[in-house]
Order: structure tokens, then sequence, then C-alpha cells
């Protein structure tokens, strides 16, 4: 990231933190509503390789949510269109489109990676526990998005091992589907 750039940043939390993002490689699996947030929140913050992993094609009712959907990026993929707005962003970093669907049978192109971190934004739930159990599996720490959409109440958001979740339907079948697998946190 351009020193001029970084500068608020580095104001906040210093050289030697900007020096570990400008360093780390984090893959961010879903680039909708909340994965193409994320993606370009962790661009903007200096993250210096991002792999950006989604198989679909930016439609007109992505548009009202989802950072890659322009009027210009119609039919485009998903992963290409954030790729070139995050290059847009931050020229300096590394970044991978993957227009692919993680899961189980593409496991191998992604794990064992050299991941400071994953980020799970995935919809179907085989894939998610999928991916959780392959980051966990490989060493990689992965926060995975949960029942977020649809809800009106920003305030309730909360970030807390998948053990003490409570409330979201979605959760609920993760922390089965996972515990299956031997996965408790």
């Amino acid at each position: 990231m351009e020193k001029e750039a970084a500068s608020r940043s580095v104001m906040l939390i210093g050289e030697g933190a900007m020096a570990k993002l400008a360093a780390a490689h984090v893959t961010v699996c879903g680039l909708g509503g909340v994965g193409s947030y994320a993606v370009e929140a962790l661009a903007r913050s200096g993250v210096g390789k991002l792999t950006l992993v989604d198989e679909d094609a930016v439609s007109e009712s992505n548009i009202n949510r989802q950072l890659c959907a322009l009027g210009s990026t119609i039919g485009a993929s998903k992963a290409e269109a954030m790729a070139a707005r995050l290059r847009d962003i931050a020229p300096g970093a590394a970044i991978v489109p993957v227009t692919a669907r993680y899961e189980a049978a593409s496991r191998g192109r992604f794990f064992p990676g050299d991941y400071a971190c994953a980020a799970d934004c995935i919809d179907l739930v085989s894939c998610k526990t999928d991916l959780i159990e392959a980051a966990l599996g490989s060493g990689t720490p992965i926060v995975s998005a949960l029942g977020t959409g649809n809800k009106l109440d920003a305030a309730r958001l909360e970030i807390a091992d998948l053990a003490e979740t409570h409330g979201c339907p979605l959760a609920r079948v993760m922390r089965r589907e996972l515990r299956r697998r031997g996965i408790e946190h």
C-alpha cells in the first residue's frame, strides 16, 4: 500500500502492524453481500495478498448489495470484477481472482495454502462446513459469516466462537454439521 494511502492506518495501528498486514495472505470465499465488503475492507487495510473465490457472475439484482456489482460489470465474473476494483484501491497488493466454487471436490486447489486467515462468506452449508474443516485442518484461522442476512438491527451482530452462538438458525445447522465432523469450535 502506498505510504500516503496507509498514513491514517499507520497512525492507528503502527508501522509493525502495517508490515504484518502487508505480508499477510487472506482468502475470501464468497464475494456476495458479505464477502465483497469484507475483501474490500481487507484491501483498504493493507493486506498484501488476497485470493478471491466465487463461481458466480454479477447480475443486475446484485447492484443493491454487492460492491463488485455495477452497471459496467453485469455478466462479469464476480472474482474478476472484484479483483479489478481492488487493484484500483490497492495497486501494490497481489490480487488472485479464482472463478470457481469452493467445495470438497475443489479443496485441493486451496488447501494447504499460505493463508494468514480465511474468510467464509459462502451461502451453502456443505461448502461452508468443508471450508471450515479444511482451514482448521491446515492450521489456518477462519472467520465464518453466518445468519446476518435480512437482519434489521446491526447492533445485535456478535463475533463469537461457533459453540457460543445462539438464536441463529444457520449457526445451529453449522454446529450440528461440524459436530458430525468432530469440530466443536
